[in-house]
């Protein structure tokens, strides 16, 4: 059975931290950045283990600023 992997790119200039994502995400893919800011001011939303994003594109959804776009590839 093919595996579905998922690739999540985060604009992080538009991040303004809110979370949502984080909390979000089932398999615990993204966290804030602790230590950077972005041009805004706001600490910014990253990948964490991003070997374990499965794709179901939560955190694109309840993001308020549509920072996040969800990519799904199908390995064989």
């Amino acid at each position: 059975m093919p595996k579905v992997r998922g690739a999540v790119d985060i604009n992080k200039e538009r991040c303004k931290g809110c979370d949502l994502c984080v909390v979000a995400c089932p398999c615990d893919v993204l966290s804030l950045q602790p230590k950077e800011v972005n041009d805004r001011g706001y600490h910014f939303a990253f990948t964490v283990e991003p070997d374990k994003c499965i794709g179901c594109a939560a955190c694109a959804t309840v993001c308020p600023d549509g920072c996040i776009t969800v990519y799904r590839a199908v390995e064989k």
